[in-house]
């Protein structure tokens, strides 16, 4: 990899790149927010709109935190797969407010270990570079994939629990929730 590629990252593993985000992500993540597929486990696709909307919370996040669901690029070829990453979460459970740990990735990036890889990464770099004490993640219980990758990134799994943002979507509302804690 250049040094010129290495600098429009954060931080990188392998074959990932992470990034804050631009007005240039928009048309890119508002593909995979429109995504049924991709949209299965949340209570609904997102619009164009909806997407603007995230990419400033994401950005203001990474602005009052220092960290975000990070956007995330195959270094190869540049191209945006989605994001991984980190988020502040303050919603009413027995285990928050904590920092949990998320992806969403396009389909055509699915099946290849990018979640895993970006999400061990991004372990060490809360651990290491931010020095952050435990890290959670939660997903909805029909979301099988996503448990797979939390049990491959060396997560524990804590319990299940009813998402307080999801009352009104109760196909979604039961979650199960995990946790690290550097070794």
């Amino acid at each position: 990899m250049s040094e010129s590629m290495k600098m429009n990252y954060l931080f990188h593993s392998e074959r990932l790149g992470f990034r804050t985000w631009n007005e240039h992500d928009l048309e890119a993540f508002a593909q995979l927010n429109a995504d049924p597929e991709v949209m299965e486990h949340f209570p609904k696709p997102l619009s164009t709109e909806e997407t603007a909307g995230f990419i400033t919370r994401l950005q203001d996040h990474f602005d009052k935190r220092g960290y975000t669901y990070y956007a995330t690029e195959v270094i190869e070829t540049g191209e945006f797969i989605g994001f991984i990453g980190l988020a502040y979460q303050e919603y009413e459970t027995d285990f928050t407010p904590a920092t949990d740990i998320g992806w969403r990735l396009k389909k055509s990036a699915w099946g290849k270990g990018y979640a895993t890889e970006g999400a061990k990464r991004c372990l060490q770099h809360a651990f290491e570079t931010l020095n952050l004490s435990k890290i959670v993640a939660v997903c909805t219980l029909r979301n099988t994939n996503s448990e797979n990758v939390m049990r491959k990134i060396g997560m524990t799994k804590k319990g299940e629990f009813d998402h307080p943002k999801l009352g009104d979507y109760p196909q979604h509302q039961r979650c199960v929730w995990y946790e690290i804690t550097p070794k």
